[in-house]
């Protein structure tokens, strides 16, 4: 991958060096550079290969989430200059843990890895009842919706949602994918969701296929 320019500020996101990435995502600014560039040969490029380093075990969740952390502080100083035109992100991704379960661990790091990749990600948060996320669904319009649930006894509710999107008729026009702990194919597609996603990384590379 050429990171060119962007090399430094691309490393210090992988390194998860918070304060170095605001400093250089400032001179960058100050230097003229466009603000789309740097999202993107700066910190997409850099969480992704904080994703390939997750997917193959070189990098653990305590250090994926100083590199999401060092690219939210890039964000902050970048993502006021964008112009209308350069701030249409890859698409919108609304995600949430489902009924009955508190778990919100795997779900923010999906959420830091989505967000990464340069997608709108709305966090609806835990415990969810069908309807509240058929209603967040109906209000945002995403793209893809994700559901976690990290409990056998709470997998059943994901289910209920799937059902329950039918029903509202809004289950074509998105791509579901579902995770957590005891998730996997078979489950997915017995439910009638579109993918499974067994870590973030996959879920990345899973919302980009369904979005492209």
């Amino acid at each position: 991958m050429r990171m060119g320019e962007f090399k430094e500020i691309t490393e210090a996101v992988i390194n998860g060096e918070i304060e170095k990435v605001g400093e250089l995502a400032q001179e960058l600014v100050d230097a003229g550079k466009e603000p789309s560039k740097i999202i993107k040969e700066g910190f997409v490029a850099g969480m992704d290969i904080v994703g390939e380093r997750f997917k193959n075990q070189d990098m653990f969740v305590p250090e994926v989430l100083l590199s999401a952390k060092s690219m939210h502080a890039g964000m902050d100083i970048v993502k006021p200059l964008l112009s209308d035109a350069d701030s249409s992100s890859e698409g919108t991704v609304v995600i949430g843990t489902v009924e009955g379960d508190l778990h919100d661990i795997g779900k923010n790091l999906v959420i830091m890895m989505i967000e990464g990749a340069g997608y709108e990600v709305i966090d609806l948060g835990i415990d969810l009842p069908a309807e509240e996320i058929v209603e967040a669904v109906k209000e945002h319009q995403p793209d893809v919706i994700g559901l976690s649930a990290l409990l056998t006894t709470t997998m059943p509710a994901m289910e209920n949602t799937v059902e329950a999107l039918e029903e509202a008729g809004v289950k074509d026009d998105i791509k579901v994918i579902v995770g957590g702990a005891p998730v996997n194919q078979e489950f997915a597609d017995e439910i009638g969701a579109d993918g499974y996603a067994p870590d973030g990384s996959t879920a990345t590379d899973l919302v980009r296929e369904m979005t492209n």
